[in-house]
């Protein structure tokens, strides 16, 4: 179980926000933050993440506490289980697909999980290359391997296929889906595309004006407007 109560004053361009998040989310979930931008949803995936300090409140995964700012707990990101894919590659453009796993690995992880996650991700037969020679769907495919290497209890993904076109896009979600269920993964994921959406997620939080307003199934959510 993930329970997350944060609050955090965010500055976009409409001017000052006041995100106050707060939600449980079960183990095996693959969950959608969705709303307009600026809502603050990249803020909150970057907070579960460590890479931004809420202002207040804490974040618990598994009884584990990683953030507790009354006690002063805010776990390093390196400390925290998880894994992350956002829209930008960030590949280490001087190494090659593998290097770029191997690099990912956590001291004392055997170097064969290379090998497995390269199988899984249909990935051997391009691991001597370095990224500038690979396609987009292919970049992609190599974060979203490094991402899991490490076997996360969670991941986080912000809107990592919104620049791939439909046909890659598409076959990627598959992907998503297919690790999902295959690591037992808890997956936390920010779109802004309905079919996406629909096709990846069981539960969607609607995040508008720095709160969730409603909290379901994707066609429940956007059936109906905002009351």
């Amino acid at each position: 179980m993930i329970e997350i109560q944060i609050t955090r004053k965010l500055h976009g361009a409409d001017g000052e926000l006041n995100l106050q998040f707060e939600t449980r989310i079960k183990p095996g979930e693959l969950v959608t933050i969705y709303g307009p931008s600026g809502a603050g949803k990249s803020s909150v995936l970057r907070m579960i993440a460590g890479l931004l300090k809420p202002t207040s409140g804490k974040i618990i995964v598994d009884g584990q506490v990683w953030v507790d700012k009354n006690e002063k707990i805010d776990l390093k990101t390196a400390s925290r289980d998880i894994g992350m894919v956002f829209q930008e590659y960030s590949l280490f453009p001087n190494m090659t697909v593998r290097g770029n796993l191997e690099f990912a690995l956590q001291k004392g992880q055997p170097k064969n999980v290379v090998a497995e996650i390269l199988a899984l991700t249909q990935l051997e037969n391009l691991q001597d290359k370095k990224p500038a020679l690979l396609s987009g769907g292919q970049k992609q495919r190599v974060a979203l391997a490094r991402a899991l290497i490490r076997k996360p209890k969670i991941l986080l993904l912000d809107e990592p296929l919104s620049a791939l076109d439909s046909g890659m896009r598409a076959k990627l979600q598959d992907y998503i889906l297919e690790y999902h269920q295959k690591f037992n993964l808890t997956t936390i994921l920010v779109s802004h595309d309905y079919n996406e959406i629909v096709k990846l997620s069981k539960r969607v939080l609607l995040l508008e004006g720095g709160m969730i307003q409603k909290d379901g199934p994707p066609k429940e959510v956007f059936s109906s407007p905002i009351g």
